[in-house]
C-alpha cells in the first residue's frame, strides 16, 4: 500500500500564500507549495521537489549545472512536471512562512541530505480536510554515471518515478 503523508492545510497552505516563482534556465521554479499544488492539479503533472542550499551545497550546484540547465532535462521538465525549489540556505534570509514551509516538507518527506528530489501528488481529503500526499519517488545527484551523461541517467530514474505515479492513477 502506498505511503500517504498527512499535512495541515492551514500550516503549510495558508502559511505561504505568496505566488513566488523565479525563472531559471528557461525554467519556472516555484517557491510556493500552494501554487505548484494548483498548477500540478490542473496540469495533470507530478510536482518535482527540490530540497537544495542554495547558497552552500556544492552538489546542488553541481546538479544545476550536470542536469538542470541541460536542453534535454529543460524539455523534459516542461512536459512531465511542476518545479518547486525548497531552499535551505545559510547566508540569505527566507520570510518565516517560506521556512516554515520548507521545513514542514523537509520533515514529511525525512529529507536529511542535499541534493534531493521528492515526486509526489496531493489531493484534499474531504473527511479530515487535510491534504494526503502521495509520494511517487526520489533521487539525488546521479552518482556513478559516465561524466558528461549525468543527465541520461537522471532522467532515466526520473521517467521510472514518473511513470509509477501514472500507473497508479489508472489503478
Amino acid at each position: 500500500m502506498k505511503k500517504l503523508f498527512l499535512l495541515s492545510i492551514l500550516t503549510i497552505f495558508s502559511a505561504v500564500s505568496l505566488y513566488a516563482q523565479h525563472e531559471k534556465g528557461g525554467l519556472i521554479w516555484y517557491t510556493s507549495l500552494e501554487q505548484a499544488n494548483a498548477l500540478s492539479q490542473s496540469k495533470h503533472k507530478p510536482i518535482f521537489a527540490f530540497f537544495t542550499g542554495s547558497d552552500w551545497c556544492g552538489w546542488c550546484h553541481k546538479l544545476e549545472a550536470d542536469v538542470f540547465s541541460k536542453p534535454a532535462f529543460i524539455t523534459w521538465a516542461k512536459k512531465n512536471v511542476i518545479l518547486l525549489e525548497l531552499d535551505f540556505p545559510r547566508q540569505k534570509q527566507l520570510s518565516p512562512e517560506l521556512q516554515q514551509q520548507n521545513g514542514s516538507l523537509q520533515q514529511a518527506f525525512r529529507v536529511q541530505g542535499y541534493p534531493t528530489i521528492w515526486y509526489f501528488t496531493m489531493r484534499l481529503d474531504s473527511a479530515s480536510k487535510k491534504s494526503l500526499i502521495d509520494p511517487l519517488g526520489s533521487q539525488g545527484y546521479p552518482a556513478g554515471s559516465e561524466p558528461g551523461q549525468e543527465v541520461v541517467k537522471f532522467l532515466g530514474e526520473a521517467n521510472t518515478i514518473v511513470a509509477k505515479g501514472k500507473m497508479a492513477k489508472t489503478k
